[in-house]
């Protein structure tokens, strides 16, 4: 048994760091403590095992790596952590290009459909705030989610932002919507302060 515990200190700790975590960010994607987390690294505990699975997947290792240590498994080396790492990073970034792709394809089909310039133009600036929520979802299951806080502002700056300029297209100007984005920013900034993580 002191072996499993030794084992999963040890493999935590190489993975956060494979990974490039600080224990604080490790953490708060687990919705614990950074002393609890020092506790596993330490083998003074060891998390149950929901946590070791959300763990597994987090680090994108099996269960099996996780407790048993490098003989069950290929060890994950530092050129596979960083290829974990561009590969996530590819895709969110590939994810995020497919919302400016569909406004530009909306752009074109309509443009050549309608034969003049109407309203086309307010599909880029839509597509903004589609991006920032793919970014969002992404930041949240694989990067680190202290970020959330700038990319939830500007989500709200930039849907109040396609608000107002989808009004002055018809010749109504509604800046006072701008209060809103303050309203929420301070929410926003509280928000960031709240969080009570787990103590085990």
């Amino acid at each position: 048994m002191e072996d499993i515990k030794d084992n999963v200190a040890k493999n935590i700790t190489e993975l956060r760091i494979l990974n490039r975590m600080t224990q604080l960010e490790l953490a708060e994607k687990l919705n614990y403590s950074d002393k609890t987390i020092s506790k596993w690294e330490r083998g003074e505990s060891t998390p149950d095992i929901a946590v070791l699975v959300e763990m597994a997947d987090l680090f994108g290792v099996s269960l099996d790596h996780l407790v048993r240590g490098k003989e069950a498994e290929e060890p994950v080396t530092e050129q596979k952590g960083k290829e974990i790492r561009y590969n996530r990073r590819a895709v969110s970034y590939i994810a995020e290009g497919c919302g400016w792709i569909v406004a530009i394809f909306a752009f074109i089909i309509t443009t050549l459909i309608l034969n003049q310039m109407k309203f086309q133009w307010l599909y880029f600036v839509y597509a903004l705030p589609v991006v920032l929520i793919v970014k969002l979802v992404f930041n949240s299951i694989w990067f680190n989610p202290r970020h959330n806080y700038l990319i939830i502002s500007g989500l709200m700056w930039s849907i109040l932002a396609a608000i107002q300029v989808t009004f002055l297209y018809f010749r109504i100007n509604v800046s006072l919507i701008y209060l809103l984005g303050v309203a929420g920013q301070v929410v926003i900034v509280l928000w960031s302060f709240i969080g009570k993580p787990k103590q085990k």
